[in-house]
């Protein structure tokens, strides 16, 4: 499906969303360094699993206004919101003020609007486009978010460490910008059964509100396969969590220059920081030129196989990484990292599509972001974990994880398939 055929507020969305994120990966993947310096190690990782804490709550509440609500509403409610979030971190890390604190509670206030963003974000692409080509679009999304990936880290490792105060006021003007431009654009796709539903409960006390919420999550609780696909993404999740939490940290303290390029008596050097915005900007650029291909090539394959692959490349890689000490030898590494992660993206978000319910389809792109959330909860224990057991060990760790995930997908695969057999055999009613 080609982007000129798309609907316009796909289009929107991708060059708003496109503007944010180069921005955001401006400063993101250097925040672990910046709050380890601050609070130290073992106070860093507990205060960015209260802060995802906060965000888990977000995404489901996310979801559930989504539906109610609409998609609209709570996009622009939401990017208004990380304006709000991102303003405050700028204050916090102004010339004239430096708070810490303020910094980690203004950017926690950033991440649960960015929570309540994306369910709605999710479900408009799967309100306005056919099951066959969402794989495809979910992808471009991912390909676009990822050519900002390229930007963004190298620029940060330029400007964010001396300029911290700019960027982030930068980061707040677009979101502001973004949030304007979606409330006078954006059109409503919220489905009308949907709607009509919502508005039948409309009067209903608030308290009841939350009952029905908390019975929508119930059942897809109890959707045994939904449930598996959520924990086995949590778990996988702890690999791809590290590229922004444990790489930098772990690149700042093993590498002081690592060389590029040598001819002679000149040569290319870089530090450990300005290693980890090249890193991050190769995974970006790696995502940008082989999305499509890797697409193609793997669309004869079963959802199965791509699921398996895509964790035991996960492993590989970040075991790799962990063995690494040089530029080239982590270029490889996040090679197969990227290869990994291109394999899941699109598939993974259209499994979810062809898993919900109409009348649900944000809640359970919001309890399928748990993946995200409920994994960048405990991801940042990373970080204490290697004053514990080093950092060898932490990447063997993480790399288990990721292989475990494959054994409880093939539970879920076996189950769905289970599911599928039941429902064929089920006699159809008579016209």
């Amino acid at each position: 499906m080609r982007i000129r055929d798309w609907d316009s507020n796909l289009k929107i969305r991708l060059g708003g969303e496109a503007a944010f994120n180069v921005i955001f990966w401006t400063f993101f993947p250097f925040l672990s360094i910046y709050f380890t310096r601050a609070f130290g190690k073992g106070w860093t990782g507990i205060l960015l699993v209260l802060s995802q804490l906060l965000s888990v709550f977000a995404s489901l509440l996310g979801g559930y206004c989504a539906d109610r609500f609409g998609r609209k509403r709570m996009m622009v409610v939401a990017a208004w919101g990380q304006a709000l979030g991102y303003g405050l971190f700028a204050v916090s890390a102004s010339p004239w003020l430096q708070m810490p604190a303020l910094g980690f509670i203004s950017f926690t206030l950033a991440s649960f609007f960015g929570s309540l963003y994306w369910p709605a974000s999710q479900a408009m692409v799967a309100d306005v486009v056919d099951e066959k080509h969402q794989a495809s679009v979910f992808a471009i999304f991912y390909t676009a978010a990822n050519m900002a990936v390229v930007v963004g880290p190298l620029l940060g490792s330029l400007l964010y460490e001396d300029n911290p105060y700019s960027v982030l006021v930068t980061a707040a003007v677009i979101c502001m910008l973004l949030a304007i431009f979606m409330n006078v654009r954006l059109q409503e796709t919220l489905p009308e059964q949907v709607a009509e539903r919502k508005r039948s409960t409309a009067g209903e006390s608030w308290y009841r509100s939350i009952g029905t919420q908390l019975r929508d999550y119930k059942i897809i609780a109890t959707d045994r396969v939904f449930l598996l696909f959520v924990v086995a993404g949590v778990m996988l999740s702890q690999t791809f969590m590290q590229l922004d939490l444990l790489f930098p940290v772990f690149l700042k303290e093993t590498v002081e220059l690592s060389t590029i390029f040598s001819f002679g008596d000149w040569s290319l050097q870089v530090t450990g920081q300005q290693l980890f915005g090249l890193i991050v900007s190769e995974n970006g650029l790696f995502v940008a030129l082989f999305t499509v291909l890797v697409t193609k090539w793997i669309a004869g394959f079963r959802d199965k196989t791509i699921f398996f692959g895509a964790s035991l490349l996960y492993a590989v890689g970040i075991q790799m990484f962990g063995l690494m000490s040089g530029f080239w030898g982590f270029t490889l590494a996040i090679a197969v990292f990227t290869l990994a992660e291109l394999m899941s993206a699109g598939p993974q978000q259209a499994f979810v599509a062809r898993l919900a319910p109409d009348e649900m389809r944000g809640q359970y792109f919001a309890a399928a972001s748990l993946r995200y959330t409920l994994g960048r909860t405990l991801a940042p224990l990373s970080i204490p974990l290697t004053g514990w057991i080093g950092f060898s060990w932490t990447f063997t760790l993480l790399a288990v994880l990721a292989v475990l995930s494959v054994f409880i997908y093939n539970s879920m695969f076996n189950q769905f398939e289970r599911q599928s057999a039941v429902t064929e055999k089920k006699p159809q009613p008579a016209a």
